[in-house]
């Protein structure tokens, strides 16, 4: 829902934002935008409508470099073609190889780095005289709080709340250190405060909760794991139907954590335990910080205490120095724990990282066959555990409406995140509204969704 605006000598400048990356990007994005907005700025869904373009780019593997350019470059072609007036680059890929960008890219106006969210406005005041911007600090220190405007990009009936920012890890393949700074938490009372605000606003049926490394909120302020703490205040306020937690790294998943999970009747019974690799030599050359043995501690905790968790991972083939032993240990490992989400991504060499360089690199048709023998497992992994659910109940909350079939409906279980996750294609004769809670009846599996009625 827009926010108000004021008025300003910016209300004629229409603002078209493209968000690419990751649900952290998102919130970074409508932040962006709620400043925008505030200050009087336009903001328009429709490309076609926009004065300025902004594009807020992901720098994580060289994939999503390599979308974030053709954006860059397809906006700098319309705006040749005299369809904008400026285009600005903004967030990850711009923190990382700013100076890059402004070498090469003539055509973009403005380059601004993952620390100027909350200011974007300012910053591109002197796009009104045509003048060129760059603006990307060194380390950034910016962390938004219960008072950041933000313009709602997600669906009306959940959000994302972002609890901390930048990374307490030092993985050897990552480079979101570099691109978000040193890793900084909101104090629980900021978050709940924000929680407060959306679900007066909007009628908030799923809360989902995001950060770099969630598990690791609070640390860093005084050497403590907080989150159990934030989710047993969420509990207690029961601001939403259902409040989800991502991105926990496993080797700060403690057990009062699981039990903050397990003990809540809000909090969704659903872990996102990125494991990397099952082999203790690949995770020490990953510099994951953690072992084997902690992390089927972590999956066999949650399993006793909930036995019917979600537990959603990803992984990563292909890394420097993988041998074929370790590469089938990874694969034993996926086929003995049996996770009910998988993501997989092939080892991506990045400059700056500890990786890039590093000796004994996997080729590339190499990492693509060990990523296919991955997913392939893991579909038949997936099948197998959906098949179980034919015949019988499950509560689902709505998404939307199919555009293209009528009386067809796509909903989710507690077992699965918004745009990540799996589906339940459901058949209904009735009107369903998103964000509705149903209970449905389970007609049919397939790969990775669910088929049902209602």
């Amino acid at each position: 829902m827009p926010l108000p605006k004021t008025v300003s000598k910016f209300m004629s400048l229409k603002i078209n934002l493209v968000s690419l990356g990751c649900a952290r990007t998102l919130v970074d994005s409508e932040v962006a935008l709620g400043g925008l907005a505030l200050e009087g700025y336009q903001i328009v869904g429709d490309l076609k409508q926009a004065d300025v373009a902004i594009v807020n780019t992901c720098g994580f593997i060289e994939e999503a470099k390599t979308e974030s350019i053709d954006t860059i470059l397809r906006l700098c072609d319309m705006k040749k073609k005299g369809q904008l007036k400026a285009v600005v680059v903004l967030g990850c890929l711009a923190q990382r190889h700013g100076e890059e960008l402004r070498k090469e890219l003539a055509e973009v106006d403005a380059i601004v780095g993952t620390n100027n969210f909350g200011d974007i406005a300012r910053i591109l005041e002197p796009l009104n005289r045509k003048e060129k911007i760059f603006k990307v600090e060194p380390k950034p220190y910016y962390l938004l709080d219960e008072n950041t405007p933000r313009y709602n990009l997600t669906p009306d009936h959940y959000a994302y709340i972002k609890i901390s920012e930048g990374c307490i890890n030092a993985c050897s393949y990552c480079a979101i250190p570099k691109m978000k700074g040193a890793h900084r938490s909101r104090s629980i009372g900021s978050i709940l405060a924000e929680i407060r605000k959306l679900t007066s606003e909007r009628k908030i049926s799923e809360i989902n909760l995001i950060g770099q490394d969630t598990a690791a909120f609070g640390y860093d302020v005084d050497k403590v794991f907080r989150l159990p703490e934030l989710l047993r205040a969420i509990e207690k306020e029961k601001l939403a139907p259902w409040a989800r937690l991502l991105y926990a790294h496993p080797g700060h998943v403690t057990e009062d954590m699981i039990d903050a999970i397990a003990e809540s009747s809000s909090i969704c019974k659903y872990i996102d335990f990125p494991i990397e690799h099952s082999h203790d030599a690949m995770l020490k050359r990953m510099n994951r910080g953690v072992d084997r043995a902690k992390m089927l501690w972590g999956i066999e905790t949650v399993r006793k205490k909930m036995p019917k968790a979600s537990i959603r991972t990803t992984i990563i083939v292909g890394f420097p120095g993988e041998t074929e032993e370790e590469f089938q240990d990874l694969m034993e490992f996926l086929k003995e724990v049996r996770f009910d989400r998988l993501g997989a991504f092939q080892f991506s060499e990045e400059e700056g990282t500890r990786a890039y360089g590093m000796p004994d690199q996997i080729p590339k048709p190499v990492r693509l066959e060990r990523y296919n023998a991955v997913m392939a497992q893991q579909r038949d992994i997936s099948q197998e555990l959906n098949a179980q659910m034919i015949g019988k109940s499950a509560h689902v909350m709505i998404d939307e409406k199919s555009d293209d079939e009528p009386n067809i409906f796509y909903g989710r279980t507690e077992a699965d995140a918004p745009d990540v996750d799996c589906q339940v294609l459901i058949h209904s004769e009735k009107k369903l509204i998103p964000g509705q809670f149903i209970d449905v009846t389970i007609e049919d599996a397939l790969e990775y969704d669910l088929v049902a009625s209602y």
